[in-house]
Formats: structure tokens, sequence, C-alpha cells
């Protein structure tokens, strides 16, 4: 008999995770059971794998538990065995239920006899009784004709008052529409001013898209280069890529070899999954770019393609890294649990942070100094380099806190989880400002617009943008804490919003 092993198995769990959308859960899977290191092709395991071997045990032992030497109407008895009653019930258990379940089939089987009886019976009944329904549907018929007829004649003598009572009911009609028109405006608040968020979407047509080509595996990520006209991507094919697209061009050369660079993540063969470049982040001048990989390390490269530093200490998959304002420093979290500030000039670690219990998922910079991290622990930690303890702890989400971002002045950090809220938190309290639950889904991301103070808008209203599972981006008033608009065009999970600095 073939048997399945366990590294056959993790490889089944970890392709059912990324399948299903469980993308933290598959590279924590993947980094500690080694799946990069295993031999197994993954092109020739088809989609549904797992789900597929474990449909096919359920029914060889619901096969299994259905056969007897004495069964001779198989075909016939056959019966269907709950899941659940087939993965914690032994094989005599199951051959006693399916006894029993026999037996109660066998009772149904002799109360449908009696019952086909007694509807012959009614049957013969009913043809006894149908001459005399005839008879008495005869006499309602014509009762119903005499009735018509004097209904027609009280119709020809008040038709008359019916006329001079129309005019009368038109103006009674009026009178009503105006009053439901009232009050539909009191319960919209048409008094308040409506505020100035768009309601449609733009759909660019193909003729203004530019297609860049390169990768051989998903697009992880990418970034616009603030100083001017860089694109940066990573991408699973253990490279990152920075592409020039200029000013007003539409389209590329046909193999965009001349448009860009590629930044190896690994020597020799690519598509190597601990290569993964799984995050990527410009400096403020636009000058230099780092990026994070599946093997731990964060690398820094020039504008020129060039390798500038490779800073290894963390002992798992970079999740999130984000340059200071700055730029003389560097932070990134890790799967590890831990973030490590980078001194980009020494090329060497600054300060470890380990506070979180579980993976560290996002990190933010509040100023040059301080930052805040989240974690699959639930927990949200504002650290300073220097100190040695958190300078803040935000505790209140009950699921894996996927995103953290501090507004243009850094006085109010927002946050998003898998427990279908979004949060806003104030450095002057412990407990959240405000908890926004309108999605249906876990809250993937979640970004600041360009407005406000600390902003070249400043007079504008400062709004929060929070992107779902559930389909749906939706914008925030931050001040009071209400939704101002639900954005419903997508159809599948939105991974990623961002605001025009055209605001």
């Amino acid at each position: 008999m073939t048997s399945i092993t366990s590294v056959e198995l993790n490889f089944l769990v970890f392709r059912y995770l990324q399948e299903s959308g469980f993308t933290h859960s598959a590279f924590a899977l993947g980094y500690e059971a080694g799946i990069n290191k295993s031999t197994i092709d993954g092109n020739l395991v088809p989609p549904g794998a797992l789900i597929t071997f474990v449909q096919k045990g359920l029914q060889y032992l619901e096969m299994e538990a259905n056969l007897s030497n004495s069964d001779a109407d198989l075909d016939e008895d056959f019966s269907l065995i709950n899941p659940l009653d087939l993965i914690t019930k032994d094989l005599y258990q199951l051959r006693q239920m399916i006894k029993e379940k026999r037996k109660n089939l066998q009772k149904d089987r002799d109360k449908d006899k009696e019952r086909e009886s007694c509807q012959k019976k009614d049957k013969e009944l009913e043809k006894e009784h149908e001459g005399e329904r005839a008879r008495v549907k005869e006499k309602e018929r014509q009762e119903r004709e005499k009735e018509f007829e004097k209904d027609r004649e009280r119709v020809e003598k008040n038709k008359e008052q019916e006329k001079q009572h129309e005019d009368h009911n038109d103006r009674d009609m009026v009178t009503d529409q105006d009053e439901k028109i009232n009050v539909k405006h009191e319960e919209n608040g048409a008094s308040g001013e409506p505020m100035d968020i768009p309601t449609t979407y733009v759909e660019i047509p193909s003729s203004d898209v530019t297609i860049l080509e390169g990768h051989t595996s998903e697009v992880c990520a990418c970034a616009w280069s603030p100083a001017g006209s860089l694109l940066a991507s990573g991408s699973g094919d253990s490279t990152a890529r920075i592409w020039t697209i200029a000013d007003g061009s539409a389209r590329l050369s046909q193999n965009g070899s001349s448009n860009v660079l590629v930044l190896k993540h690994v020597k020799g063969r690519t598509n190597e999954k601990s290569k993964d470049v799984t995050t990527l982040d410009w400096n403020g001048e636009g000058t230099l770019l780092a990026t994070g990989s599946y093997d731990g390390q964060a690398r820094i490269w020039t504008t020129n393609g060039e390798l500038r530093s490779t800073l290894s200490k963390h002992k798992g998959p970079i999740f999130s890294l984000k340059w200071n304002k700055k730029g003389d420093y560097l932070l990134t979290g890790s799967c590890d649990k831990t973030a490590i500030v980078w001194d980009v000039k020494a090329e060497e670690s600054k300060q470890q942070f380990e506070f979180h219990s579980g993976p560290t998922l996002d990190v933010d910079w509040r100023n040059n100094n301080s930052f805040a991290m989240s974690s699959t622990d639930n927990m949200i930690y504002v650290c300073k380099i220097g100190e040695t303890r958190p300078i803040k702890t935000f505790t209140g989400h009950q699921g894996e806190v996927n995103c953290v971002k501090w507004d243009p002045t850094g006085s109010l950090l927002a946050s998003c989880s898998d427990d279908i809220s979004a949060k806003i938190w104030s450095m002057k309290q412990e407990k959240y400002v405000h908890d926004l639950r309108e999605h249906s889904k876990e809250i993937y991301t979640i970004r600041w617009s360009p407005t406000g103070p600390g902003t070249n808008n400043a007079n504008q209203q400062l709004v929060l943008a929070s992107a779902s599972f559930d389909s749906t981006v939706k914008l925030w008033d931050v001040e009071l804490g209400k939704l101002l608009y639900s954005l419903n065009g997508h159809r599948d999970p939105v991974y990623s919003v961002a605001f025009s600095p055209k605001w």
C-alpha cells in the first residue's frame, strides 16, 4: 500500500494555505518546514491537491464501512456518512451506524407503502365526488353572472359621480407626493453640505496602458521612486527590477531590455523560493532602493542596479521594510518575530526589537527615531531607538494586525486587522480613538490621504482609506470616525490602495 511522507504532506498543506489566501501562514510553514529544500516539482501538483486527497480518503473509508459479507444489495442501500463521523469513529462504530440507518430506511419504506395505499383510496373518493363538484361549480358560475349584471348597472348609474370626484382626487395625490418628498429630504439630511467624494471610477483604456514584461513569477511589490520616472518591482522569480518610464511615454520596446535593470538576489538559477523579493522601498531622495526577501536578508541597491549592501541578521523572511525620512536608518520586520533598525552608512544593525510573540507583519516610522510594529499576535508596539521597552502598547485587535500607518503629523496611528476592523490610535491615550467597522471580511491594508496638517493640502479634510477581502475600499472621516463612502467596483479581494499625490 502506498503511503505519504511528512515532506509530501507538508508540501500539500503549504500549497493549500497559498491557494486559500493564507499568505502569512504559508510563509511561516514554508520557512519552518524547509519547503524550498523539497525536491517536489510544484508544477506537477494540481490546484486543490490536499482537498482532493482528503476527499478520496473519506470516500475510501466510507466505502469500507458500507461493505460486509452479507451485503448483497449494496447499490440499493449504500449509506452516505457525515465526514466528521468518518474522522472521529472507528470502523465498527461506522458499521453500527449504517445498520441503524438501514433499519430506519426499511421503516420509511413501509410508511411509504401505507401512504400510497391511502392515496389510492383518496383517489377513488375523488372520482365519486367529481360529478357533485361539477354541479356546484355550474351553479356558482350562474350566480356570478347575475351579480356581474347587477354590478354593471350600478357602474353606469355612478359614472357621472366618479367624474365629478376625479379632479378632487388628483389634487389630493399631488399634496401627498409633496409630503413624501419633504419627508425623504429630512431623512437623508439634505440640509447638510455634501462631501466632495468621487462616486465613480475611471476605466483606463488599453491604449493608455504600458505593460512591463520580464518577471517570470508573481510580482509581490512595486513602488515609484520619489525622484522621477523609475518604477521598482519585486517578484517571486528572485529578482527586483528598476524600470525607466519616460514622461508621457505610453509604450516600451518589445522586450523592455533597454529600459530595465535586473537586480538578481541569487547567483545562477532564478525562481528559488528562499530568494523571493517580498517587499521594497525607496529612500526619500530616490537614490537608493532597499529590498527584503524570503531568505531574511535586506539589500540596498543604487539606481544603476549596483548592490551596495547586504544586511543579514534576521532568522526568517522579511515581510516589511521602510526607510526613515532622513535616510540614515532602514527598518525591517520579519517572520522571526523581531524588527531591526539598520545603520545604513555603517552597514550594521543599530538595534533589534524583540517584543512580539508572533511574526512581525508590518512596520512604519513615526519620525526619524521612533516607529510602530504589528504582528500576528494581535499587538501593536511603538518603539524608540535606544529604548529597551516599547514606549507605547496598543491592545484591542482580536486578530492578526496586517498593517500600521502613521498620519502625516505622526500624532495618529491607523491599523487594520483580520478581525474585520480598522482602528485609529493616539499617543495621548491607551484605548483606540475610533473603531471602524463597516467591512464584512478581513482588512488587508490602509492608507492616509495626502491632506490635512503636515501636507501640501493642509486646508483639506484628512481621510483614511481601507482595502479588504470583501472586495471594497472604504473612505473614513478621521475626526468623527464615520464612513464617508464605500467604493464597490472590485469583484475580488483588494490587496493594495493608494491616493494620488494631487488629491
